[in-house]
């Protein structure tokens, strides 16, 4: 009786370290031991669920960012950009009362260029080498907004009295458009710019070609005020409603596209 009593607790023993070393049999498939709800264990720190999933959607183009803005760029370079900057009425409105623009603008030139003689011994200006440059696109922290940067270069030629060749300003600006979703009345979510204004402090204007002498040197430095002044306002006016129409023209599963991401506010501008 001793004996068997004693068999029965050595091979209770041995199934309890036959467990604890890993060697019992595997649950079948699919047969765990079920966990009370709510207790189970934790998952390991950095392996949980994802806090934000981005929404799947269904897109049409891979790169909408690049899409987008070769698009623009298309879009400006065959809406004739180049030549509304060509043709901008610089000599007509520097020119003392040769002006023909009204409003707040014409009010503005007669006061900066009645103080500046000088201007009326400009023989000739001309606008060269009109620039579409790379264009920029910057995401709202929000995501639902873009932002457009429009940078235009120039050249102007200056023909004066008092200087045998011809003075050469090279001249650089950015235009910047917001881009955002607007739905109309029967429920249809549109493209549409926002606000449309040259970026403060992004006109630069320095000496391409030539060389002023002293007595020019004021004329110039009186030239460049103005132009600080009157191009930013006399481009912007130009090029932001060039802006809209090409918006207006994109292709319709870009527009689908860029669309679906900003109303769902997925980042899908990179930054460079």
């Amino acid at each position: 009786m001793f004996q068997i009593g004693g068999l029965i607790v050595f091979c209770g023993l041995l199934a309890q370290t036959t467990a604890q070393l890993g060697g019992g049999l595997p649950l079948p498939l699919g047969q765990g031991v079920p966990l009370p709800l709510g207790q189970g264990q934790p998952l390991p720190l950095g392996q949980g669920l994802p806090l934000y999933v981005t929404p799947a959607l269904s897109l049409k183009h891979e790169d909408p960012q690049g899409s987008l803005t070769g698009a623009l760029t298309n879009g400006l370079l065959s809406g004739g950009l180049l030549g509304v900057l060509e043709n901008l009425p610089l000599l007509n409105i520097l020119k003392p009362g040769g002006g023909t623009s009204g409003g707040l603008l014409g009010g503005l030139l007669g006061t900066l260029t009645s103080g500046i003689p000088l201007l009326n011994n400009i023989i000739d200006l001309r606008i060269t080498n009109p620039q579409l440059l790379e264009l920029g696109l910057v995401q709202s922290p929000d995501g639902h907004r873009l932002y457009v940067t429009i940078p235009l270069g120039l050249n102007l030629e200056l023909k004066l009295p008092l200087v045998t060749s011809l003075l050469e300003l090279s001249l650089r600006l950015n235009i910047t458009a917001e881009v955002l979703t607007k739905r109309d009345n029967q429920g249809r979510v549109h493209l549409v710019i926002g606000d449309c204004t040259h970026s403060p402090g992004s006109l630069h204007i320095y000496l391409f070609k030539g060389i002023a002498p002293q007595p020019v040197q004021g004329l110039l430095d009186g030239l460049t005020d103005i132009l600080n002044k009157v191009l930013p306002e006399l481009v912007q006016g130009k090029v932001c409603p060039l802006v809209n129409e090409v918006l207006r023209l994109l292709d319709i599963t870009l527009v689908h596209d860029i669309i679906e991401l900003l109303l769902h506010g997925v980042q899908f501008v990179i930054k460079v």
